[in-house]
């Protein structure tokens, strides 16, 4: 057997043994583990289970459309964040001290994705393929389109005060169109390597499509399993610290439940398929502003038997702008089908510098700036991302680049 395979066998079973320890510990045994020990196992289950869902999406693109199998990727890498943040929101409907906690979950998430998610991925792609820029694939302009449309509805949300049941069903109905949007892509032939590569090679259409299933299940019952626990045992080792809860709950259970993600795109960027990368955390994003937000709403409600939307406070309400404006600022950037290293800094920085303040009044500063960014690229910036940028927000064909 060539060296190769081995190799790929060895970091197959490598990452499948990752998750064992955590399940074994606490899903079989039961056992009490101290805070210490859960974030080490959860975090090793994760990793594990990251992997695990990049090498079983790759499998699934050889029967089903790339945009779909991004969908489903990153479906099931979000299932954590939508575990964590539901959790806060039902919580919210018995006990109003945790109102604030929902949002702070849901807009860490979405301003790590970009922030942090996004940028590596340009960054490392640049460095993989020695270009100044990272070329998307024409067809995640459909993503694109919907990031657009649902960032554009989501500053209404902050204005009205409260996260509601009509928030609800206009981010559902957005998210149904997108996944009827996806199945209707088109297939197209992909080149695997490494674990995914040797699965195809040894087995049928049906034993690839069970590997497959099975990896994406044990990665699934992995991720779910562990991450809520490894993010509340870094919140409580935050709490010894006499940090802000806000704040933990905003960036550190975030950080974890996004890490698979994170990890998946991270590793297409390695194997010179930043675009795909990109692809998966476009989805992620867009599943999150539309499918996450709007399930917010219903999960209070149902907690609190009456049909009453999520208040916002002030620094709620400052949040939201915020995550707002840095997701309109990223889909203009992205109009263009071309992601530039200098664009992937200027987000890293500007997310980086808000990350170091979490001050009322600098929050509102860099609002303003994302805003003021975004409308000079459209109005100074490459006429082709103000004109598709303004063809996707009107349902329009986009123009590609040359």
């Amino acid at each position: 057997m060539p060296n190769s395979v081995w190799r790929d066998w060895l970091f197959l079973g490598f990452s499948m043994a990752l998750p064992v320890p955590w399940i074994a510990s606490r899903a079989l045994l039961g056992l009490e583990l101290t805070d210490g020990s859960i974030a080490v196992l959860g975090g090793l289950a994760i990793l594990g289970g990251a992997f695990m869902i990049s090498w079983s999406c790759e499998l699934a693109e050889r029967d089903i459309p790339q945009s779909l199998a991004l969908l489903v990727l990153a479906l099931v890498s979000v299932l954590p964040e939508y575990a964590v943040d539901l959790h806060f929101a039902w919580t919210a409907g018995k006990d109003p001290s945790y109102e604030p906690y929902a949002v702070a979950n849901m807009t860490g998430a979405n301003r790590l994705l970009i922030g942090l998610g996004w940028t590596t991925v340009v960054l490392i792609a640049c460095w993989r393929s020695r270009s100044d820029e990272l070329r998307l694939d024409g067809r995640q302009s459909m993503e694109l389109r919907y990031l657009i449309w649902a960032t554009i509805y989501s500053f209404t949300i902050p204005l009205k005060g409260t996260l509601n049941l009509l928030d609800a069903v206009v981010l559902l109905g957005l998210f149904s169109a997108y996944v009827v949007a996806a199945t209707r892509s088109e297939s197209h032939e992909i080149e695997l390597a490494g674990p995914p590569a040797m699965i195809d090679a040894r087995c049928d259409d049906l034993g690839r499509r069970a590997w497959g299933v099975g990896l994406f299940a044990f990665a699934a019952y992995a991720i779910f399993t562990s991450a809520e626990p490894f993010a509340d045992s870094l919140v409580h080792i935050g709490r010894t610290m006499a940090v802000d809860e806000f704040l933990l709950v905003q960036w550190v259970a975030p950080l974890a439940s996004e890490a698979p993600e994170f990890v998946v795109a991270i590793l297409f960027a390695l194997k010179l398929r930043g675009a795909t990368g990109i692809g998966a955390l476009l989805s992620s994003k867009v599943n999150q502003w539309t499918l996450l937000v709007g399930a917010i709403p219903i999960a209070y409600a149902l907690s609190k038997g009456a049909p009453t939307g999520l208040p916002l406070d002030d620094r709620q309400t400052q949040e939201l702008f915020l995550t707002s404006a840095q997701s309109l600022l990223a889909a203009v950037l992205l109009c263009d089908l071309r992601f530039q290293r200098r664009e992937g800094f200027l987000l890293l920085v500007l997310f980086s510098a808000q990350l170091l303040v979490p001050h009322a009044g600098i929050r509102q500063a860099f609002t303003v700036v994302y805003l003021v960014v975004a409308v000079a690229v459209l109005v100074f910036g490459p006429t082709l991302q103000r004109r598709n940028f303004f063809a996707l927000a009107l349902g329009r064909p986009m123009t590609p680049p040359a």
